[in-house]
């Protein structure tokens, strides 16, 4: 999700136009397909990666993207055919990344590795509102993905001549893995090329997302290949950025409570003032994120029962 009000300009580049359908070699063993569903959420479209391929070598695929026929035929005719396709990863479960996994799974024979389905990493408060239906959420998720494999933090898949480690980065979303080979680390949507990124609860955890950029940051990848926009060639850079970018943004939020109780939807208009209309929703979404985080540090607290729709406070 693009912020446009910040306190710096933001490290990032809205330069990045793929031709959909056209692979591209980004580093030697590692191609990109971007799918074709660009929208103001996903920006030019979800890049699927493909790892390996050499002479005799099989192909691992990194989010596949939306259930598109068209997209996923793109990429067995890249990978040299439906056998030429080993496995196949997920960063996490959300539809334009996860929904064309078990399709090509079909018709390829390989094997779905990733995080479990969608809710199973959900802290206890997030399982709790979850339940009680209070917040809303759930945009985008993929209720239907079910690995074959689940992946955890520090777990190993081999190529020939390459290895990736599984890093557990939740905060988009609960189950949202990372996987890093070498100099470079898929990122999903954790850290991206293009604006950061949106945290919806319950699927999304604000604290969880600033425990894994700090995560990231003692890291040694650096380069970036995330899930929308440009390959991110100052990853350290953009972490700051987006740290201090959540920072300022709970001082608005902070700033706008200090006059009185106000819903999510009326501190998002207070601190979202420039924003493109069709993402205040989303942008709400954040602002909801944040004040979870407050509330569960003592900085907030509801007025009355807590709900995405109901009024908030500094607390006392």
């Amino acid at each position: 999700m693009t912020e446009r009000r910040t306190m710096a300009k933001p490290p990032f580049s809205l330069d990045f136009t793929p031709e959909h359908g056209v692979v591209v070699e980004v580093l030697p063993g590692i191609r990109r397909l971007t799918a074709p569903n660009p929208s103001p959420m996903t920006f030019t479209g979800t890049n699927s990666w493909l790892v390996g391929g050499g002479a005799g070598e099989r192909v691992t695929v990194i989010d596949p993207g939306p259930d598109d026929p068209a997209h996923l035929a793109a990429l067995v005719d890249a990978a040299g055919g439906p056998r030429r396709i080993e496995r196949i990863l997920v960063t996490h479960p959300h539809v334009d990344h996860s929904a064309g996994a078990a399709r090509l799974s079909r018709l390829t024979g390989a094997p779905i590795l990733g995080c479990g389905p969608a809710g199973s990493g959900r802290s206890a408060l997030m399982r709790q509102l979850a339940e009680s239906g209070a917040i809303g959420g759930g945009e985008g998720v993929d209720t239907g993905f079910a690995p074959d494999e689940v992946l955890g933090e520090g777990d190993v898949v081999r190529g020939e001549g390459w290895r990736i480690e599984v890093v557990e980065t939740p905060g988009h979303m609960a189950e949202h893995l990372s996987f890093a080979l070498g100099e470079a680390l898929f990122s999903g949507d954790h850290v991206m090329g293009w604006a950061t990124t949106l945290v919806s609860p319950p699927d999304g955890d604000l604290a969880a997302f600033l425990a894994s950029l700090d995560k990231l940051r003692t890291r040694s990848e650096s380069l970036y290949l995330p899930g929308h926009g440009d390959v991110v060639r100052n990853p350290r850079e953009v972490i700051d950025w987006i740290r201090a970018h959540r920072a300022e943004r709970s001082e608005q939020i902070r700033a706008a409570l200090a006059t009185g109780p106000r819903t999510a939807a009326e501190i998002t208009r207070a601190v979202y003032v420039d924003l493109d209309p069709r993402l205040l929703p989303m942008a709400e979404r954040n602002v909801l994120a944040h004040l979870l985080a407050m509330i569960e540090e003592g900085e907030v607290a509801p007025v009355g029962q807590l709900s995405a729709q109901g009024s908030f406070a500094l607390g006392k």
